[in-house]
């Protein structure tokens, strides 16, 4: 009777255990790519590194010109 009673238990635990994985297991999948978004996100990734580029650059300008080794 032990026995029956483990299986019932194990078995209500897997099907709740089964159900919570088929609820998460659809946000692990790959979706398609996107062509035509994967060129915007790369053209913008490169502006935006350009400009980060030359704000850090001018930053340490400023900062050698304002606050930079005296004379």
């Amino acid at each position: 009777m032990g026995g029956t009673k483990r299986w019932v238990l194990f078995k209500r635990f897997m099907t709740k255990e089964a159900w919570r994985w088929k609820c998460f297991g659809s946000a692990f999948k790959w979706k398609r790519l996107n062509i035509k978004r994967s060129f915007v996100d790369n053209v913008v990734f490169k502006l935006v590194s350009v400009l980060e580029a030359i704000y850090l650059v001018a930053t340490l300008c400023f900062f050698y010109l304002c606050c930079g080794c005296h004379f």
